[in-house]
Parts: C-alpha cells; structure tokens; sequence
C-alpha cells in the first residue's frame, strides 16, 4: 500500500508543470491619470502601456429616473490582437444598458428580416385553430 501511495506522489511530481521557460511581460505605465470628484459623484481615469494599450472612461452618478444611484459611464479601449490588427471599442453605459461600439463586435441581421413560408403557415394555422375554438361551445363537466 505505501508503494502505491509514493507511486502516485511521484508521479503527480514528476508530471507538475514548470514555469522556467515562462516568461511574463510586464508592461510599463507610460500614463495614468484618476480624477474623482470631492463627493464622490464622479470620476475619469485615463491610462495607456508602453505595449499600445489606452483606456479612457469617465463616469457619474444617476441622480433621477429607474436607474438612480448607479453609475453612468462612457469610454472607450484601444490595443493591438496578436495578428497586428487594431481594435478599438468606444461603450456607454447607462439607463439603455451597456452599449458598445466596434467593427470586430458581431451584428445581428436587420429586422425585420423577412420570414420563412412555413413560419407564416404555421402562424395561420394556429390563428384557424383559436377562431375554431371560439365557435364551439365551451365544453363543461358535471359532477355525476
């Protein structure tokens, strides 16, 4: 039994990863600028990397309407994807919800779209079936 017990230790030491050959990037802060009102009803930061990374955001509370006491915010980030291309996203969020803005976001197809034949049949169908039922009397049971 304590053969099996130091097999299994050595073989979860000898299978753990090493990190040797793991380097980690680190980028420098070329800017970093933080802005927050005296009451804390607003703030603004703006940062940017030596690698190409900036964000921009800005941000203040709601102070009427559903969403009051949350936080209004409008930014935006930019960096560079390993492929070389560009990505750049401007956002707001607020009381419609968090709305981005990017070319590399996917977009839903314009609707109305127009919609498939069978669809429709089906539709009519159903809308035959509830005038149908509408005519016919209502059946009701009794107890015996």
């Amino acid at each position: 039994m304590k053969l099996i017990v130091l097999a299994c230790v050595a073989a979860v030491a000898v299978a753990a990863p090493t990190y040797d050959s793991v380097s980690l990037e680190v980028a420098r802060i070329l800017t970093d600028d933080r802005t927050m009102a005296d009451d804390g009803s607003s703030y603004a930061f703006n940062f940017e990397t030596e690698n190409g990374i900036t964000q921009q955001e800005a941000g203040a509370a709601i102070t009427s309407g559903s969403a009051e006491g949350a936080v209004a915010q409008s930014g935006s980030i930019y960096f560079t994807l390993p492929d070389g291309q560009q990505f750049e996203m401007t956002y707001v969020a607020d009381e419609g919800g968090f709305q981005p803005e990017s070319s590399f976001l996917p977009v839903a197809p314009e609707f109305p779209h127009p919609i498939p034949q069978f669809v429709l049949d089906q539709i009519e169908k159903a809308r035959r079936e509830d005038e149908e039922e509408a005519r016919s009397p209502k059946k009701t049971y009794r107890a015996p």
